[in-house]
């Protein structure tokens, strides 16, 4: 009993370390509860502004739920990005909001709200810049083959998603006015695949160098770059950049796209040779250029996402210099602006809107299996035209069907130009929550079916010489 209490009092023992922190968190909870509203009134009635604090403060609390959440995820053989998709939900009206809507609004008032939501749109600029520098478009070997499995992965989730908000207008789109662009612009939240979440779940399940992970990856390349080609498409129709005339967006994009390719491209690969030493160098040019392209295709029209996926994109390919200032960016890209970005998608979905109302809920269900079912009917139909064999093709779609951050983003960027309805975008959220959790669930479930029958057909002949 003496050794027990004393190794439970030892701060080397896990569980002695556990009742520590438990504790500690336990102090700072009340005290947090108990002092900080008096704190910042204290600051706010002498005339000091807690505006800082509160903003530190949110910060604070969302990186810590989204942290925390990613890590829990990640012991349950999930992708980390859920835990912090849900770490952003769950701070918001959906959880905290219904719980105690007072420390919602305590937590995230006005005057915090904005401040955040910069921060977030500084993170998705960088972040989809991280992802135009690794889009690997020398992975498509077989251009055919590719254009095959990402027409039938993308094209009848399109037509599934286009039909949906034809039918379902009054709860889907938004209240701009622009009905075409709404259901185009909804076929293609339920068309896209997510390439750094994919990534991440073919590395975990060993499949990174097999025929089909290697497949996915090239289509999941092709179909993020169409995608972005199509919402830009889509933007540049809708007349909402304030220019009068509806061709003047396409002129400019189409302008910068050429540019880009002609001046920027070839610019940065001679910079990146003079400068690949100099780390600090690359990097302040890569970030300056981002938030310029980004900057750039705000003000024509486009959302600044597109002109930071398009300026990284335009980075040199195979270069070590760029990779290792791509991983420099990326670590705090992802560890604390991403987060802020979740949290800001949390605070704008709410389960609530869903409310009592059996046709909402029913809409969900039916967005849900219609994502699911065509991204596996197309990819894995289009995978058996392009030779592989049925459990291939299966596994193919199941990894296709994987939406992740990128549809979040898109969903985003529809919600802030009014091309989906707040119900709308809720159900794209909660759609690429669960398409994301599923896929590595399915996938094991399939190499364990697969497994099974390969070893019962290791033993049937021994049965029969038996």
């Amino acid at each position: 009993m003496t050794k027990n209490r004393a190794s439970l009092a030892d701060t080397n023992h896990p569980v002695g370390v556990r009742v520590r922190m438990v504790l500690g968190l336990l102090v700072l909870v009340t005290a947090c509860a108990v002092w900080g509203p008096g704190l910042l009134q204290g600051a706010e009635g002498s005339g000091v502004s807690s505006k800082p604090a509160r903003f530190l403060l949110a910060a604070a609390a969302v990186l810590g739920a989204s942290h925390l959440l990613g890590a829990l995820m990640r012991r349950w053989r999930q992708p980390a990005v859920i835990g912090e998709i849900l770490g952003g939900l769950l701070m918001g009206p959906s959880v905290l909001g219904l719980v105690w809507p007072d420390a919602t609004a305590w937590l995230f008032p006005a005057e915090v709200l904005a401040p955040l939501g910069l921060a977030a749109q500084l993170g998705l600029v960088l972040f989809m810049f991280l992802l135009g520098s690794e889009l690997r478009t020398d992975q498509v070997t077989r251009p055919g083959s590719t254009g095959v499995v990402v027409l039938g992965a993308m094209g009848v989730p399109f037509v599934a998603g286009a039909g949906i908000a034809l039918f379902a207008a009054e709860k889907l789109t938004g209240g701009a006015g622009h009905s075409t662009a709404s259901v185009l612009f909804f076929g293609l939240a339920l068309s896209i695949t997510a390439l750094p979440v994919l990534a991440r779940i073919l590395v975990d399940l060993e499949l990174a160098k097999s025929r089909v992970g290697v497949s996915a990856l090239a289509a999941a390349a092709t179909g993020d770059g169409a995608a972005w080609t199509v919402l830009a498409l889509i933007l540049a129709n809708t007349g909402l950049s304030g220019f009068t005339s509806a061709w003047t967006t396409p002129c400019l994009a189409v302008a910068l796209v050429l540019v880009t390719v002609f001046c920027v491209k070839p610019a940065l690969a001679a910079l990146e040779r003079r400068v690949r030493d100099n780390g600090p160098v690359l990097l302040a040019v890569l970030v300056v250029g981002a938030l310029s392209y980004a900057a750039v295709t705000e003000l024509i029209g486009l959302h600044a996402a597109v002109g930071a996926f398009l300026f990284g994109a335009a980075a040199p390919r195979g270069s070590k210099a760029v990779e290792r200032t791509g991983l420099r960016l990326r670590g705090f890209v992802v560890t604390v602006m991403l987060p802020l970005f979740f949290a800001q998608i949390g605070l704008s979905t709410s389960v609530a809107l869903l409310g009592s109302d059996l046709g909402s809920w029913l809409l969900l269900a039916v967005v849900l299996v219609a994502a699911v079912g065509s991204k596996v009917v197309g990819a894995g139909a289009a995978a058996r035209l392009t030779g592989m064999s049925g459990p291939e093709a299966l596994r193919f779609g199941f990894l296709m069907n994987c939406r992740g951050v990128t549809e979040l983003v898109v969903a985003s960027i529809g919600l802030q130009y009014g091309l989906v309805s707040e119900v709308g975008f809720t159900i794209l959220v909660l759609v690429a929550i669960v398409t994301t959790a599923v896929t590595g669930p399915l996938l094991r479930v399939l190499a364990a079916r697969e497994a099974a029958r390969a070893s019962s057909a290791a033993r049937e002949p021994e049965c029969l010489t038996l």
